[in-house]
């Protein structure tokens, strides 16, 4: 299984708060079958440029690397870029993509309507040669986006992520397996920031969804997830 969004590493956003915080984090997932898991840190523009976000990041895989233990997820590095005005000009962005990859993870405004400016952004940026994005947690936005939102940007190729949890919650289960059902939902990730609250919880979604529609939709998801973490740009 692949765990598209986590916050694993070490004291770098509001996920996990020491190297054995994320260690253990990482042996929940591992007991849960995660096999690849994307290390995705909070990027805000307004409080950070690239170059000083990556130091950071780098320190902290630096710090985490010599505590990994055979059967751990394989770590890919990435980020959770926030939406920001003009994140079209920023010419360091492919430098947030997973690594290698040209997959981004974009997390856009809660609790609001997104402007035709706003979702003309995400469409060109999914239409760059080397970009793909990913919309991070797009269960926390459905009900302040007008439907035709959604068909648009999927119709434009756009991919959408949800959180583990968005099948395991009693009140959202139901409408999760129908969107997963219909297509409507392309990557999971467990978003996981600690070992308590929001700790490592793809496994328990896994079993969920193969309860209620079977093993093909986390085998389509598998088979997806795996042509996304391929190193898909192409040699200049």
């Amino acid at each position: 299984m692949i765990d598209i969004h986590s916050h694993v590493l070490p004291g770098i956003d509001d996920g996990s708060k020491s190297v054995e915080m994320s260690v253990a984090m990482l042996r929940m997932a591992a007991r849960q079958g995660v096999r690849v898991m994307a290390a995705t840190p909070h990027f805000y523009a307004w409080e950070n440029t690239p170059e000083r976000f990556l130091r950071h990041r780098k320190r902290a895989w630096e710090a985490l690397q010599p505590h990994l233990e055979e059967g751990f997820p394989e770590l890919v590095l990435g980020a959770e870029v926030q939406y920001f005005e003009g994140i079209t000009l920023m010419e360091e962005l492919e430098e947030l993509q997973l690594e290698g990859r040209r997959l981004l993870l974009l997390e856009m405004p809660f609790s609001q309507r997104w402007s035709s400016r706003m979702i003309s952004d995400v469409v060109e940026l999914n239409g760059r040669r080397n970009t793909t994005v990913l919309l991070a947690h797009i269960e926390r936005y459905m009900d302040y986006q007008k439907k035709d939102t959604w068909k648009a940007l999927r119709e434009q190729g756009v991919l959408m992520q949800c959180n583990a949890s968005f099948f395991l919650e009693r009140k959202t289960r139901r409408k999760a397996l129908k969107m997963l059902k219909d297509g409507e939902i392309h990557m999971l990730g467990s978003d996981c920031h600690n070992t308590d609250s929001r700790a490592p919880d793809y496994g328990a979604a896994a079993e969920a969804i193969r309860a209620a529609l079977g093993d093909m939709p986390l085998a389509h998801m598998e088979r997806r997830g795996q042509r996304l973490l391929e190193d898909w740009i192409s040699p200049q």
